[in-house]
Order: structure tokens, then sequence, then C-alpha cells
């Protein structure tokens, strides 16, 4: 019998991993409180678009998988790794689904186990937030009694390039043995582990990582409507950086940021930075205030530009192309794409929409989901491209349509306006 792993969270981070522990030889245990999660997943039937439904059957026919919502299947674990999330609520992390994932799991804690966090969070919340939960719950104290360890999580949903199993994982310990343990368990699961030398390391190296991206999203978001307002195409300027080998990294502007990640995460680094040391992170406020308002300015954008072909947009059929946060990915609950449709349909437009990898249900009250046909295109005012799902045929989309308003630089022509 294989070691025992449980993965808390069944999510776009935790089922992946726990598929990958099933193939590396763990007898895997994937917990979540959702229960259709848990019913689809015993159905064979995935939701995590890195995750197909043959994976998922290869796993259930080895006899080493169980999806369950009872913590009571994850006694006697050898290794348990928390994928939970960290959202924030009115500008203040919620360690909530942390706190419940570590309560729960610290009765099932014995000797020489070893629990690791990969949920993204400020500096400091594994040893002083979990890591007191873990040893009231269990009686045991760590280092002496098991293992903790923190690795950051760095899926890129719908990335067939950068997966799981070959992208490097950054790994840490709360003492030498627990990350020689760390260390041990995800190499057997990944390719590369890169030890660092502390927890609070390990933490901030996931909000460097987001943080990064997310400033110089909004340089070059703020840079477009500056661009714009000079006359001065700013998709060529970035195309002509772009060929410098060395000093420059491509950034590009569009309707906002979304998804599991950003904003999210800066505001955690933010939120610490003026608990613990009373400053403000200057940069990541100014960013987040450019990218939050985005949405706006391509609302505000393509209102213009339906005013000069005489179209208020009160009335004003608006075909979206694209709902999804990011390029050939299916979830849209935190994307600016969909903050773009909701003020068009308060505005008084006749919104639908397109997108091959979200499911209609999820689409706000009063959005149509229809094909992007040449019909469908001839038929909308404006056509605007909010993700630029590579299944969409964006030749057929500038041929077909009377007006098109790109946020992400895919069509060229006299009826194209781009961001």
């Amino acid at each position: 019998m294989g070691e025992k792993l449980v993965v808390v969270g069944q999510g776009y981070v935790g089922l992946p991993l726990a598929m990958r522990a099933v193939t590396a030889g763990f007898d895997v245990v994937g917990i979540d409180v959702d229960r259709w999660r848990i019913k689809r997943l015993n159905a064979g039937e995935s939701y995590v678009e890195d995750v197909g439904d043959e994976m998922l059957a290869v796993a259930h026919r080895s006899g080493r998988y169980l999806a369950s919502t009872d913590y009571a299947d994850a006694d006697a674990f050898d290794v348990c790794v928390i994928t939970v999330p960290t959202p924030l609520r009115e500008g203040v992390p919620d360690l909530s689904h942390i706190g419940s994932a570590g309560r729960s799991v610290a009765p099932l804690l014995r000797q020489g186990a070893t629990v690791i966090l990969e949920s993204t969070t400020y500096p400091g919340t594994t040893e002083e937030y979990l890591l007191p939960l873990l040893e009231d719950g269990s009686g045991l104290r760590v280092c002496e009694g098991f293992h903790l360890g923190y690795s950051p999580e760095r899926i890129d949903p719908g990335n067939t390039r950068w997966r799981l199993e070959n992208t490097p994982k950054v790994v840490s310990g709360i003492d030498e043995a627990s990350l020689d343990r760390v260390r041990e368990f995800y190499g057997r699961i990944v390719q590369e582990v890169v030890p660092v030398s502390s927890l609070q390391v390990a933490e901030l190296c996931k909000l460097l990582e987001n943080t990064f991206r997310h400033v110089n999203i909004a340089l070059v978001n703020e840079l477009s409507i500056f661009a714009q307002q000079l006359g001065i195409d700013v998709w060529e300027a970035i195309d002509a950086a772009s060929s410098k080998p060395f000093g420059y990294m491509r950034f590009t502007p569009g309707p906002g940021v979304g998804g599991h990640c950003l904003p999210i995460d800066p505001s955690y680094l933010s939120w610490r930075v003026k608990r613990s040391l009373g400053h403000n992170f200057q940069f990541v406020e100014l960013a987040n205030d450019i990218n939050d308002h985005m949405p706006d300015h391509v609302v505000h954008r393509l209102s213009l530009a339906l005013n000069r072909r005489r179209k208020p947009v009160n009335g004003s059929r608006v075909l979206a192309l694209g709902l999804a946060y990011k390029k050939n990915a299916g979830d849209c609950r935190e994307s600016p794409a969909i903050e773009v449709v909701k003020a068009l349909r308060k505005l008084g437009a006749d919104v639908c929409a397109a997108d091959p990898h979200v499911d209609g249900l999820m689409l706000p009250t009063g959005i149509e989901m229809v094909e992007p046909t040449a019909r469908e295109l001839a038929a909308a005012d404006a056509v605007v491209i909010l993700t630029d799902h590579d299944r969409f045929d964006y030749g057929l989309v500038q041929r077909e349509s009377a007006f098109v308003f790109d946020t992400r630089n895919r069509c060229r022509g006299p009826n194209v306006e781009r961001l």
C-alpha cells in the first residue's frame, strides 16, 4: 500500500495535484466541501480544464483516488496538502477556508505526518495562523510530532506547455526536517524542486510573482489610454519594444485583470505591509486603481465609437467575444469581461456573448449566449473582443462585423478600433 496523500480542495489547483500524485503512486483522498464537485468527480466528470475525464477515469480505475466531503476518509494520512481559496473580503484577507481545513485536519495528525499549505496568502500565514490550529487540534508539536511546509501553487489553467509536472516548484519547511520531507514529496510530483530558506520567503515568492504581473499590466493599460489620446499606436510600440532581447518583458493592455490570482494576491501583500509596517504599498494600490477602472474605460471607448456611428449604446446590439478571464480558459467568475457586459446592459445595450469555454449558466441575467456565426456578427451593431480565444475565427469577425472594438489586438481593418 502506498503513502496516503490528502488534498484539501479539489479545484483548479488541488485536482491536478491529486491526479499527478495518483500517477506517482500515492493513495489519494481529495476532500472538498462542495458536494456538487464530489458528486461529479465520483461520476467521472471533471470540471477542471487541465484534468480531462479520461485522466479522472484512469485515477478511479487505479483504485488510488477517492473524492469525499468527509474528513474521516482522510484519517491516517502521511501527507496533507491544503489548496483552498483565499479571497478578499472588503479588502481584508479571508483565511476562513484555511482555518476550516486546519481545524479539520488537526485531529487526524499523527506522528511523522506532513502538512503543506499551497494557498496563496500573506507572509507569516503558515507559521502564525495555520500552525497554532494544527498544534492545538492535534496535541502534537511541530518539529517534534509533525512536519510543516509551504509551497506556492503555480498552476496556469489552460496552459498546455507549462503544466504542474514541468513547472519548477518552490518549497519550504519550518525546519530542516520539514523542508526535507516537503522536498521529497514534491520531488515525486514535479521535475524540478526549488528549496528556499523559510516559509515566509516562499509565501512572499508567490506574491512577488503576481504583483510583478499586476503592476506591469497596469503600466501598459495606462499607457494604452494615453497613447490613444496622443494618437499613437500603442500595439506597434509594444511590438517594437518586444524586439529587444534583454531588459524587457512583453505585457499587453486589456479590459482589466481577473481570475483567482490578480488582483487578489497583490492586495494580500499590500494589506500585510500596511498592517505590519504601517506603510502603503503604493505600487500595488496604484495598479489596483488603474486595472479596476479598465472595464469602465472599455465601455467608455465603445460608447464613443458607437456615438461616432450615430448609434446610442441604449438599444444597440453588442456581441461580446470571450468572457473568461484569460485566453483559452473557462472561468469567468472573476473576469473583467463580465464587468464590461454588465455595464453595457446597465446602459441599455442588447448584449449577447460567445465563449467556447464558458457555460451559459455562468452568465449574468439577461445575457444571451450565441455562436459567433457570420449571421450573428453581421447582426451586431458592435462586436467587442474581450478575451482572445484561439477558437474564434478572427478573419470572419473582421469580414462580417459592421464594427469591431478589439481590446486584444487580433483584428485589423477600417471597421476595427483597437484599445
